[in-house]
């Protein structure tokens, strides 16, 4: 079970998601599912294309089982394997 207290641990494929603030106004507001992450990218699935994410660029709201947690990039840009032992 994924929850806000334990999302940096996991990974972060499958999870609906959307910008909630970043350097390039244009990804603002940007909704989708998680379909592919590296260490510095996340790729999103919209309802339309896939979009390649900077990580460290944005501010996300992850949509988890007890609500929403919001993460800055910049403390997620590892490789998701090596997450768990650098935060």
């Amino acid at each position: 079970m994924v929850t806000g207290k334990n999302l940096l641990y996991h990974t972060f494929i499958g999870l609906p998601v959307e910008i909630i603030n970043s350097s390039q106004q244009q990804l603002i507001g940007l909704k989708g599912t998680v379909v592919d992450e590296t260490k510095n990218l996340i790729v999103i699935e919209t309802a339309k294309k896939e979009v390649k994410i900077q990580k460290v660029s944005c501010f996300f709201r992850f949509t988890v089982e007890d609500g929403f947690a919001d993460v800055d990039g910049k403390k997620i840009a590892f490789r998701p394997h090596e997450r768990p032992k650098k935060i």
